[in-house]
């Protein structure tokens, strides 16, 4: 099994920013993606950023340019620098990474949210 730990959530003012790191533990052979997704009130999740083992990195549009994900294999953590935050990147935001491990195999784990609050 693997968890997924999340930190670095906040309140921010709109045109500020914030960094998310994930970092992932236990039997892990190898992580593959990892991902950061988030999810407003009332709305579906939605994915944020994602960047393979490769660190080819894909971003939703209404983040490019803003947010940019990276990733330290060594320590087996994906980060989000958030810059020019706007209200409406208000959300819970998940961590979400595909890890190989010794009991449960191939499978995606999710961690267990941070809170993201941009004031205007």
């Amino acid at each position: 099994q693997a968890h997924l730990v999340e930190s670095g959530g906040g309140l921010v003012q709109a045109g500020g920013s914030l960094r998310l790191s994930c970092r992932a533990s236990g039997s892990i052979f190898s992580i593959n993606d990892m991902g950061w997704y988030r999810q407003a009130p009332g709305k579906q999740r939605e994915l944020v950023a994602a960047i393979t083992s490769g660190g080819s990195t894909n971003y939703a549009d209404s983040v490019k340019g803003r947010f940019t994900i990276s990733r330290d294999n060594a320590k087996n953590t994906v980060y989000l620098q958030m810059n020019s935050l706007k209200p409406e990147d208000t959300a819970v935001y998940y961590c979400n990474a595909e890890c190989d491990t010794v009991v449960a195999g191939n499978k995606y784990y999710w961690g267990q949210g941070t809170q993201v609050t941009v004031s205007s």
